[in-house]
């Protein structure tokens, strides 16, 4: 079972959550407000959070954000709003999943089950010694820490799981399709998302577009990673 944190100012629906969460033996923390949210990552772990966006002082999209600054537990959006444009602009976020409501519980039950299983299944997949170097680039996918030249890198949740998808295939042109499909767990997107995250992270490698050294974009095929001319190839 999972620890749950529901973010609802909806004292009704909260205490429906809160009632059908506890009936199927997960433990249930719960909030009314963005800033309350927060301050509950901030200091306890959780396994998944369920976040409204319509929240009395922040909208849920900009504590979407905040929340991806500070960790990487599974957020699925449960609101009213049913706008495709903004259903795509949350996932291109951050958000794991996406409820519409009303929703049934048994709904929720299924999108809780299937979060939690592709969390796990990622973790599943590192192993203690499947740790990534390329050039003086190392990325440990079971503990999330990636280092350059011996430096710790500060990498939000999105930005990690880029490099190290990219790091585990050094070289390899990666298309942009496929970066949305196993990094974002997206059928459908735009490159916009792509290119700012490649741009967020250029800049914590210590590099541009114009002049890389790690990333390399190959215009209208895809993105790929490799050491810098003269450094040692890809390890592991």
């Amino acid at each position: 079972m999972a620890s749950v944190l529901v973010v609802e100012d909806d004292q009704f629906v909260r205490s429906a959550l809160i009632r059908h969460l506890t009936d199927a033996a997960h433990t249930v923390r719960s909030v009314g407000t963005a800033l309350e949210a927060l301050r509950e990552v901030a200091h306890l772990r959780f396994d998944v959070v369920i976040l409204d966006l319509g929240l009395p002082d922040l909208d849920g999209s900009e504590a979407l954000k905040m929340l991806r600054g500070i960790t990487d537990v599974p957020v699925i959006i449960a609101t009213a709003r049913d706008d495709e444009a903004e259903i795509v602009r949350l996932l291109n976020a951050g958000a794991d999943d996406y409820l519409t409501k009303p929703f049934s519980v048994d709904h929720l039950s299924a999108r809780i089950a299937a979060v939690l299983r592709r969390a796990r299944a990622a973790s599943a997949e590192a192993a203690p010694d499947t740790v990534l170097r390329v050039g003086g680039l190392t990325v440990d996918p079971l503990r999330r820490q990636a280092e350059l030249d011996g430096v710790s890198l500060d990498l939000t949740r999105r930005e990690f799981d880029l490099l190290a998808f990219l790091a585990g295939r050094p070289g390899v042109v990666v298309p942009r399709r496929e970066l949305l499909a196993e990094v974002w767990q997206q059928s459908y997107g735009d490159d916009q998302t792509i290119d700012v995250h490649l741009s967020w992270l250029r800049r914590k490698l210590g590099e541009t577009a114009a002049r890389p050294r790690y990333l390399h974009t190959l215009r209208g095929v895809g993105v790929k990673l490799e050491p810098p001319a003269g450094e040692a190839g890809p390890t592991r």
